[in-house]
């Protein structure tokens, strides 16, 4: 782990409009904050905290304002690798941390790979090239719920290929799930976790957005919803395992608010790309197009909230991703997984760079600042 610089993490555009969350040490907590040129300000007096801000009607119009100078985001990039003072945190607080899976056509084969292989990385390639001829040309281009989709299924199903990651890819209904406690999210900068149990894994190079309790998307991030293939293989009821562990959501390293220079149409043609840089040489580069997700963000968040589910506080909700990394690393045939020690590097010019280091989840710093300790920490500063 190094040291990252402002000009590796920030976004292209010097007039974006970020917003995020640093420990502030002398505080003894979190403040939420704007970017401002190379430097941070705090806008804890203006909303304690960053769901609060989210809530905010014309948030962008509120934030053209003074506020107190907290210094260099150089300092707080230098804390977030060193694990200790002022740093850099992940930009949600109170929102709950959601997920969206089987959203694009070839993450659906891999999925269907993952299961029919039961978690044994040595059996995925030979199934790949089985299930690839079949299902690549019938899925792609494909709107989930269509009249045409419902063809495909019973044509598939007759083949005796259906599965349930195809049912959430080109049915009606999304995959939605819960990936991480409230909280638990690690930002630029931190350690990433794998459960040691896994020995087939992978990142999951992602967009995630900022929903209020509306159902208003507010603006967008980058995220890395890690993933164990092998758990998750032997069983979708281990979906829980397979995601939520310790420091395995990432999620910065700000968040993008839309206003006149970037909307959700923008987002929606975001090309965003993953490298992967191993201890031992190896080099992995992956591309996950938005253009290509099978169902409209929008789409997928009117089946997040609504009557039948809400979250007062908002939520972060991650799309997805096309990516999915077959490349051998090791034996022929075995694929791709981490090793401790990789720098993975998720990017896209308007949103900058969420760069974080891999190790196992029981490794990495505990997750110990939960709902209460913020609660008394804003009582404690005279912010609720």
């Amino acid at each position: 782990m190094r040291a990252l610089t402002a000009a590796e993490v920030l976004p292209a555009d010097p007039r974006a409009l970020l917003i995020g969350r640093v420990w502030v040490e002398a505080a003894g907590g979190p403040a939420p904050v704007l970017v401002r040129g190379d430097g941070l300000v705090d806008l804890s007096r203006l909303a304690p905290t960053v769901a609060d801000l989210i809530a905010m009607g014309d948030l962008p119009a509120r934030l053209d304002g003074d506020f107190p100078d907290l210094g260099p985001l150089q300092h707080f990039l230098d804390g977030a690798v060193a694990e200790a003072g002022d740093r850099l945190l992940a930009p949600p607080d109170l929102q709950v941390l959601k997920a969206a899976g089987v959203t694009f056509a070839a993450s659906m084969i891999e999925r269907v790979v993952e299961e029919q292989a039961k978690g044994d990385p040595a059996r995925a390639s030979d199934i790949r090239a089985r299930l690839e001829p079949v299902l690549g040309g019938s899925l792609r281009g494909l709107e989930p719920g269509s009249a045409k989709a419902a063809e495909v299924k019973g044509v598939l199903q007759d083949l005796g290929l259906w599965s349930q990651y195809l049912e959430v890819g080109i049915g009606p209904d999304a995959e939605v799930f819960t990936k991480a406690p409230v909280l638990s999210a690690v930002g630029t900068g931190a350690r990433v976790g794998l459960n040691p149990i896994s020995t087939w894994n992978n990142p999951e190079p992602e967009l995630v957005l900022a929903v209020d309790a509306r159902g208003v998307i507010k603006g967008v991030t980058l995220g890395n919803d890690v993933n164990l293939r092998d758990v998750e293989g032997r069983s979708a009821l281990l979906l829980s395992k397979a995601k939520d562990n310790n420091a395995s959501a990432a999620i910065g390293p700000f968040i993008r608010l839309f206003d006149a220079r970037y909307t959700l149409a923008d987002a929606e043609r975001t090309e965003v790309r993953l490298r992967v840089e191993g201890a031992d040489g190896f080099v992995l580069d992956g591309l996950s197009p938005m253009a290509q997700i099978s169902r409209k963000p929008q789409d997928i968040v009117d089946q997040t909230v609504g009557a039948v589910h809400q979250y007062p506080d908002g939520f972060m909700l991650y799309l997805g991703t096309l990516f999915a990394p077959t490349q051998d690393r090791g034996a022929p045939g075995a694929g791709f997984t981490h090793s401790v020690g990789d720098r993975v590097t998720i990017s896209a010019p308007a949103l900058g760079a969420l760069v974080n280091w891999v190790d196992l989840s029981d490794a990495c710093p505990p997750w110990t600042f939960g709902v209460g300790a913020l609660m008394r920490n804003l009582a404690a500063r005279g912010l609720l």
